[in-house]
């Protein structure tokens, strides 16, 4: 696995995608908070918070992430190198979490790129005012957990598909419905108590979670059972492939 992820790491950041993808994450939240006239704009909220941030972050997430992963496995078997990959020594789940862990990487790097943020609103406020660090805090590992689930999305995505472009639409639409299609579903008391039940299903809820500065042992078990059930998923497709 860690032959796996030292080779996809170094294809992120010597081939400069994860510094593009960096950039293209700072830059867009920048111009939403700092710049473009509109409701997440820091200075019309007049709150000195990343709330705004926590809300813009996942949808640039959820088209960013997908043009990551979907040349993991896509391009491989498109190229024949992952039957190459099948004659090496190394057990599929191996692969699948090497590539899947240099994926993360990336959401990591992007999340520390955006500390600044918290500097510049600290420049904004009273010398009598704080921060809510806390808040702040558990909001960035919300980002995180909803980034390595879409990162789970994306790979999966690649491995049932050797058209990348097919793996980058169908990653970006199981994203949006993962994130925001069962809370628009239960928005509209369909399902009368079930509705409950299909917010649950999906993330929005449970991000939001974070956001509020809960961190409940539940949300973090949500996060970390889909993408462990993703995976696996994304491993007997590997075997299948095989």
């Amino acid at each position: 696995m860690w032959t796996i992820f030292k080779k996809e790491f170094s294809n992120f950041y010597l081939g400069f995608t994860a510094y593009l993808a960096t950039a293209t994450f700072v830059i867009v939240s920048v111009l939403f908070l700092w710049f473009f006239d509109n409701e997440f704009n820091v200075f019309n909220t007049g709150n000195a918070s990343l709330s705004s941030f926590f809300f813009v972050g996942p949808w640039i997430f959820l088209f960013m992430i997908p043009a990551l992963t979907m040349k993991l496995i896509a391009e491989e078997q498109a190229n024949g190198t992952l039957l190459w990959l099948f004659t090496l020594p190394i057990k599929k789940n191996q692969i699948i979490w090497g590539k899947y862990l240099a994926v993360v990487s990336v959401v990591v790097f992007c999340l520390l790129s955006t500390f600044l943020f918290t500097i510049t609103l600290q420049e904004f406020l009273m010398p009598e005012q704080k921060l809510d660090y806390g808040t702040i805090f558990s909001g960035y590992l919300g980002l995180f957990f909803l980034g390595s689930l879409f990162a789970a999305i994306g790979l999966f995505t690649s491995s049932i598909t050797k058209n990348q472009v097919m793996a980058y639409v169908l990653a970006v639409f199981f994203c949006f419905i993962i994130f925001y299609g069962f809370e628009s579903l239960a928005s509209y008391n369909l399902l009368g108590s079930m509705d409950f039940y299909v917010q649950k299903i999906g993330s929005f809820t449970h991000y939001n979670q974070f956001l509020k500065g809960i961190i409940d042992t539940r949300d973090l078990l949500y996060f970390l059972i889909l993408i462990g059930i993703l995976n696996q998923i994304s491993i007997v497709n590997l075997e299948n492939k095989k």
